[in-house]
């Protein structure tokens, strides 16, 4: 049996101002979505960057560090802070608790680790920090109120920026020199007893 096809219905369901329409109304959301990331990635987010604005407040820091438990350490107004160990930090402001500080973006061994080549690297880890933090003023994140972790810690990203406007960050500093991982955070423990 053959059917009748009219011919009106046959050219409105090949025309293609027809097609392109349909193809318009049912992909124009997804198509503008696309054109707008797009534009953001490329053209937005490169600005921002080079401009400093990465979605992240940033505080200059002149504190001067040094170790832990050191004769240069504490509030005797010799330095206002300390480094704990490999990614960690004290603060210590007039009339205040102490603020213990965790620096993120890397992992550091443990100075009571699981053997002594851990051991080891982490006292080379902190003294690693300590001489980072010396070379001079650097930023970090999380102004007044950063955000903390389980412990309490603040959790403060840190970067330096040179006169050219290069950036160095801390995280990528101590991974270069062998003396942290990427932060593994809820992930398997590094073992720096191998």
């Amino acid at each position: 049996m053959t059917r009748f096809r009219s011919p009106l219905i046959r050219s409105r369901r090949h025309s293609p101002a027809r097609r392109l329409t349909a193809w318009w109304s049912l992909w124009r959301v997804p198509v503008l979505v696309t054109i707008v990331a797009a534009a953001w990635w490329f053209i937005w987010r490169p600005i921002a960057d080079s401009q400093g604005w990465d979605g992240q407040e940033w505080s200059r820091v002149d504190t001067a560090f040094a170790l832990c438990g050191s004769s240069k350490q504490g509030s005797n107004g010799r330095s206002r802070g300390c480094v704990i160990d490999g990614d960690t930090l004290m603060v210590y402001a007039p009339n205040a608790r102490p603020r213990r500080i965790r620096l993120t973006g890397f992992d550091a061994p443990e100075l009571d680790g699981a053997c002594p080549a851990e051991n080891a690297l982490a006292l080379d880890a902190r003294q690693a920090l300590a001489d980072w933090l010396a070379a001079g003023p650097f930023e970090w994140t999380g102004a007044q109120e950063p955000p903390r972790d389980q412990y309490g810690r603040e959790l403060r990203s840190v970067r330096r920026v040179s006169g050219e406007g290069s950036r160095e960050t801390l995280a990528d500093a101590m991974i270069d020199a062998g003396l942290a991982q990427a932060n593994n955070w809820g992930a398997e423990p590094v073992d720096w007893c191998r």
